[in-house]
């Protein structure tokens, strides 16, 4: 089989594994997230157990693809090599977590969401492509 196939394959069981993951861990519902967020309220406490999941599955991910020459299906590996923190980095930052608080969403949870239905998500999806078009007409022009 061609090479692009299993890297289709790939990320699509990955993207499916991901959303079950989110799907069963409840970061589908965006009050949950907004409930994390609420440190001075009703604090909800699940997503720190996610996150602390992803970082040991990250972990061991990274220490296993340290020890490999190249990825399975690519020549080599992607990773970012620029350790600077510069305004556009910050802004970003602020940008995510603004995003973030006021929707309930990040990107990836938001597009599994779909799945449910919910008017308000589809309005988050809309606003994150518009914001994501906009950075890449105006801003992404620039550097």
């Amino acid at each position: 089989m061609n090479r692009n196939i299993y890297q289709f394959a790939a990320a699509l069981a990955s993207g499916i594994v991901f959303g079950l993951g989110l799907s069963l861990s409840g970061m589908l519902n965006p009050v949950r997230v907004q409930g994390f967020l609420d440190v001075f309220g009703d604090w909800d406490p699940s997503l720190a157990f996610v996150l602390g999941g992803a970082i040991v599955v990250a972990f061991i991910g990274v220490h296993i693809m340290k020890r490999m020459k190249r990825p399975a299906f690519d020549d080599s590996f992607y990773v970012p090599t620029n350790r600077r923190i510069d305004a556009p980095l910050v802004v970003g930052s602020v940008l995510f977590g603004l995003g973030w608080g006021i929707g309930g969403f990040c990107p990836g949870p938001a597009i599994a969401s779909l799945s449910v239905g919910l008017p308000q998500t589809f309005l988050f999806v809309i606003a994150m492509l518009v914001g994501m078009t906009l950075f890449d007409r105006v801003w992404s022009r620039r550097t």
